[in-house]
């Protein structure tokens, strides 16, 4: 790992792509857990040491998953993962708790899954509308104090939020989604993330797969997949956001790189407060989203991806609407 392009979550300097977990056990049909293990060592091995998990994904098996990969490598990973989201043993979606309490027993909860002593960060996965968000990260604060935290983050949070969460604790990050296909927060969370010490960490970096150009169609997608009622992957919307990634395909050939590193280079521009979380189950996508840090983008290129994905430019909600109302702000 090139020192110069490391970035910073609290203290911690990382490499400026991490690896999203989620995908190795959940929302995108069945996946191999050997395999999902051997991407996490390689990306180890590679020095993306920045895992992210949750205790909703699989309920408790994403946890459990990235706790055997890591086995072993004690001390190799920065090592994220996020509470808030109760879903029952089906999978059915239960309600969003910041309660003090549960956020101390869903903490331990995830130490135990995860085989580990100390999280290095730890996230409120959605805001709960019930709870001030002073309760709940005082809460979260008393983990770090008692050594089962390193570091804060909120996910989803709005400015407003991010910034009354600031006032009782330090935040190391803010995990949004953010990618050219999903541009919204550039003019607020971003910014409020640069003016506070904030570390926007972008989730869905590649739009869920779309924009690495291999999903031009749901036809061989598990019946299972999300992706499959995800409003942006509907027959109408599709049709729209397929001649604006062929756009964006064309200018990543010219510039001698993937779709996807184009996308993850596009995200990284965004500030040097940013990082990228990409999910993959292959270790050939994990190395190609490595090496998008090596490329950079000029104020003309940048321009012209600008001009081509304009903010609101894809078709379609990034979420189905019961999802939506349960983003912050």
């Amino acid at each position: 790992m090139n020192d110069t392009k490391t970035r910073t979550i609290g203290k911690h300097s990382l490499h400026p792509i991490g690896l999203g977990c989620m995908g190795m056990s959940d929302f995108y049909g069945a996946a191999d857990d050997a395999q999902s293990i051997r991407v996490i060592h390689r990306a180890l091995d590679e020095g993306l040491s920045h895992l992210d998990t949750a205790d909703m994904y699989g309920v408790g098996r994403n946890e459990e998953l990235v706790g055997r990969a890591l086995k072993g490598r004690g001390g190799q990973a920065f090592l994220a993962t996020k509470f808030a989201i109760q879903r029952g043993e089906d999978g059915s979606f239960q309600g969003i708790s910041g309660r003090p309490e549960y956020v101390a027993s869903a903490c331990d909860a995830s130490l135990r899954r995860l085989g580990v002593d100390t999280i290095d960060l730890y996230y409120q996965h959605r805001v709960d509308p019930q709870v001030p968000i002073e309760d709940t990260v005082g809460a979260m604060a008393a983990l770090v104090k008692a050594g089962k935290v390193r570091y804060l983050g909120l996910s989803e949070a709005s400015p407003e939020t991010l910034r009354r969460a600031c006032a009782v604790h330090p935040i190391a990050a803010l995990q949004s989604e953010l990618s050219l296909w999903t541009r919204e927060l550039e003019e607020t969370s971003l910014v409020a993330c640069a003016q506070l010490g904030v570390t926007f960490v972008a989730y869905s970096p590649l739009g869920r797969g779309f924009l690495t150009g291999a999903l031009k169609s749901l036809e061989h997608l598990d019946p299972s997949d999300y992706r499959r009622t995800n409003p942006r992957f509907q027959a109408d919307a599709m049709k729209t956001n397929l001649a604006l990634l062929s756009e964006l395909e064309r200018v990543a050939a010219e510039k001698g790189c993937t779709t996807a590193q184009l996308a993850l280079a596009w995200v990284l521009s965004r500030g040097e407060h940013v990082v990228a979380i990409p999910g993959t189950r292959s270790v050939e996508r994990l190395e190609q989203n490595a090496a998008a840090a090596d490329v950079t983008l000029s104020a003309s290129e940048l321009a012209r991806i600008d001009a081509l994905a304009p903010s609101g430019a894809f078709a379609g909600l990034r979420y189905p609407e019961p999802m939506m109302a349960l983003l912050n702000g």
